[in-house]
């Protein structure tokens, strides 16, 4: 048996930009042929595609990670390096992908076109885009952008517009499979269905919707009992529910005692279900007396639900409720969408964090992540690239930052483990 899982932890992360390379043209009678460096070329994106084949996140189980390739480095002759494929991640219609540390929307898998989650890295500049009038022979490019890199949190959320709401055996699964094409198991026990099952149900040629049986709903499922939790995030999506109560009490249990729980119960889990339409089914009528199905229907339609007497195993009554499912469907709204929630930006100062400090052997070490990838392509024997990487160190405050510690002219500064004298 295929196991459901609808929620999995993973991490994508897109390729790097290939870095821009440092050349000269040498061509034999071609006095100073200049720089010809080519650029780097961009990481692959990482996307998000919806599959219908696809019903669990179980793959996601045994691989946690996705890395795109990254951007080739540029070459000589001013050619640019190739650019990394974008890795494409199918996963079923109606995941939600949230960022794992903040658990921002990211994305909602629900329609058919692709989504872009992590960018890759734009490609760095070759020396070629650095000459000028003054700076005819530059020795330094630009590196690499670093794609995008994010732990994530795939939730499966079924796509249903009818979702059956109910305790355990009250006969969610066998009305689906007579008003539908679904074949749920069924039996005589309690969490017999351990998975949604969705099933289309057709009304004529041109309309149809779709239904879930949601796995049956226990008292404290809103917090974390039993199965019930784990499933409501699948009722999220739908745009009615259907309440199926077994009028009969052949259970010993009371339908109103169960339809007070299981609304409590959606109401726990968000303010939004609560207020879902809601059609009452009492299921198992020919199992039950005309005075439990008249309590039952007063206590209902004093609530202001309509009501339904079915009797799912016989087929019973289920034409007229369907007629009033696809009738009430068709004054609402459409399927819920999540949408995309906005990064807060770190401000700039953030990005370009350093700290510096002062150890006993008078040496000044600053530690800059930021300045990593641009240290990558300094040539510290070259005058113009030194200047180049001066005028960062002044834009990123870390001169002035050195000025206010008092370093002085001759004393040693080491970034990021390369050193060099400080000069006023």
């Amino acid at each position: 048996m295929s196991m459901f899982v609808d929620q999995a932890k993973i991490r994508i992360e897109a390729g790097n930009g290939g870095d821009g390379v440092v050349s000269f043209h040498r061509e034999k009678y071609v006095a100073a042929g200049g720089p010809d460096g080519g650029d780097g070329g961009k990481g692959g994106d990482i996307v998000f595609v919806a599959d219908d084949h696809d019903s669990s996140l179980i793959s996601f189980r045994y691989k946690r990670k996705y890395c795109a390739e990254n951007g080739q480095n540029g070459a000589a002759k001013r050619c640019t390096g190739k650019s990394a494929p974008d890795l494409v991640i199918k996963v079923p219609r109606g995941t939600v992908i949230r960022e794992a540390e903040t658990g921002r929307v990211m994305a909602d898998i629900s329609g058919d076109e692709p989504v872009i989650l992590a960018k890759g890295g734009r490609g760095g500049k070759g020396n070629q885009h650095f000459a000028s009038s003054t700076r005819q022979v530059p020795r330094f490019a630009k590196p690499g952008y670093d794609g995008e890199k994010f732990n994530v949190i795939l939730e499966l959320k079924l796509l249903a517009d009818v979702g059956l709401v109910g305790f355990p055996n009250v006969g969610k699964s066998t009305l689906i499979s007579v008003v539908s094409a679904a074949k749920p198991k069924i039996a005589n026990y309690h969490f017999t269905t351990l998975e949604p099952v969705l099933g289309v149900v057709k009304m004529d040629e041109e309309h149809s919707f779709v239904m879930a049986d949601i796995p049956g709903l226990i008292e404290g499922a809103a917090d974390g009992a039993g199965l019930g939790h784990a499933f409501l995030r699948h009722v999220e999506r739908c745009r009615l529910i259907v309440h199926v109560l077994d009028v009969s009490g052949c259970e010993d249990r009371d339908p109103i005692e169960d339809f007070e729980k299981i609304n409590k119960e959606l109401r726990n889990f968000s303010e939004d279900l609560a207020e879902c339409p809601q059609i009452v089914a009492a299921n198992k009528s020919d199992l039950a007396t005309e005075e439990q199905i008249a309590r039952l229907e007063q206590y209902i339609t004093e609530q202001g639900y309509p009501f339904f007497v079915i009797s799912a195993a016989t087929v019973q009554g289920t034409k007229p409720l369907l007629n009033q499912i696809a009738e009430t469907l068709k004054t609402l709204p459409p399927v819920k969408r999540f949408e995309p929630e906005e990064v807060v930006e770190q401000p700039v100062e953030e990005q370009k964090k350093f700290t510096i400090t002062i150890e006993e052997d008078g040496v000044y070490y600053v530690d800059a992540p930021f300045l990593e990838p641009i240290m990558r392509t300094i040539n510290p024997d070259d005058w113009s690239s030194l200047q180049y990487f001066e005028r960062v160190l002044r834009s990123s405050g870390i001169i002035s930052k050195l000025e206010s510690m008092g370093a002085k002219e001759g004393v040693t500064v080491s970034i990021n483990g390369f050193e060099f004298d400080y000069v006023d």
